[in-house]
């Protein structure tokens, strides 16, 4: 397969993701979240005790922006914001019942994906892929 070849499928799978995520979305009862909002939610479902500053690091964008969504999700009651008893200018982000069962929605989608990739690969042509995608993202980890 030539590099140009790879190139449109990584390309075309990326938007394959993104444009099927939206209309899942769109077609569900959690039609009121758009997609980065939904990636918003994921960053606050993996991260214990997140903070607005977490996610920020993690979607690459600005606090003000990420304040925003948050008061969005929180208005639609996906996520709650609760002050740290330790020190309250920290405030931890947390998924309400709401947030959580679109948030697991979520991950059995990505889960179906990665067993539809995987599934009949030998332990060999899993290490390659595994190799392929481990370069990829060091890759983009520098551009950031």
């Amino acid at each position: 397969m030539s590099n140009e070849l790879v190139n449109e499928y990584l390309t075309s799978i990326f938007n394959n993701v993104l444009i099927i995520e939206e209309n899942s979305l769109r077609t569900s009862r959690f039609k009121d979240l758009s997609i980065k909002e939904m990636h918003t939610l994921d960053v606050v479902g993996t991260i214990p005790d997140c903070t607005p500053s977490d996610v920020a690091r993690t979607l690459m964008v600005t606090l003000g922006t990420v304040t925003a969504s948050l008061n969005r999700l929180e208005a639609k009651g996906y996520l709650e914001r609760i002050r740290s008893d330790k020190d309250r200018r920290v405030v931890h982000l947390y998924l309400t019942k709401k947030g959580r069962l679109i948030y697991r929605l979520h991950r059995k989608f990505h889960q179906r994906m990665v067993e539809q990739i995987t599934d009949g690969m030998s332990e060999d042509e899993y290490a390659v892929m595994q190799k392929g995608l481990l370069n990829l993202h060091a890759f983009l980890e520098e551009l950031k």
